[in-house]
């Protein structure tokens, strides 16, 4: 797909590590990008095609007033082309089931499955002017690979992955959508995962291990491919893939 078309994209967390590479990249490609997140990008302020909206993405109440507006609708109208890089995300709580917190549960939750879930139907329905519709679900290895203490982690990420392909049974000709896995990325996620105890977390020394020995991807280059596969002609064949072993 060239990027000279009209695209636009939604950008979900872009204020940090993955979202932010996503947000400016794809900005850097003439795309223009609203961005969703309880903080802003100062780096990114005042960059053409630029906007961001402060919202708390984890309380559902003030997510579904949000989405009852029309900031969507006003973003993406005349665009041929629209994304939706459904990014944000929180890995807490980790550790065995008896030890995790009721209310970071319920935030996880709303986070990293109700949100992505009415964004998703919120962006479907507020770009009927757009021909091509794409929905990229950040995802994880975890989602397909269950880990010691990061039960609510994996079982999010999961759920992306099974809304993707129940959402691909539609069959809308318009509409594309895939749950992606960026491949291990050092940002601060990744810190807090080697900051963790290993009571709480057996394979934190694999995570310790990854960064140690160089092997894990910087968010620019996660970002593009990301990207590269969201606006290919493959996107959406598949409900799930993993950045990994993408066609380079």
């Amino acid at each position: 797909m060239n990027a000279t078309t009209s695209v636009r994209a939604i950008v979900t967390g872009h204020t940090r590590g993955l979202g932010a590479s996503l947000a400016g990249q794809l900005l850097a490609r003439g795309i223009a990008v609203l961005g969703l997140s309880r903080s802003r990008n100062a780096s990114l302020t005042g960059q053409a095609g630029f906007d961001q909206v402060e919202v708390d993405l984890s309380d559902a109440q003030r997510l579904a007033q949000f989405l009852a507006g029309d900031t969507l609708a006003s973003f993406l109208k005349g665009a041929q082309t629209a994304l939706l890089f459904n990014n944000a995300g929180v890995v807490q709580p980790i550790g065995p089931v008896e030890t995790q917190d009721a209310a970071a549960i319920a935030q996880a939750v709303a986070l990293n499955v109700s949100a992505p879930l009415m964004l998703s139907s919120a962006f479907a329905a507020a770009s009927p002017d757009a021909s091509d519709r794409r929905i990229v679900h950040v995802s994880s290895g975890a989602a397909r690979h269950p880990y010691s203490g990061w039960s609510i982690y994996c079982a999010t990420k999961a759920a992306l992955d099974h809304h993707a392909r129940a959402v691909a049974l539609d069959q809308n000709r318009a509409l594309r959508i895939c749950s992606v896995a960026p491949g291990v990325v050092d940002t601060n996620m990744q810190a807090e995962l080697r900051s963790t105890g290993i009571d709480k977390f057996p394979m934190r020394e694999k995570f310790e291990e990854l960064k140690r020995s160089g092997k894990l991807s910087t968010p620019e280059e996660s970002a593009v491919k990301l990207i590269d596969y969201a606006l290919s002609e493959t996107f959406g064949a598949v409900a799930t893939a993993d950045v990994r072993e993408l066609p380079q």
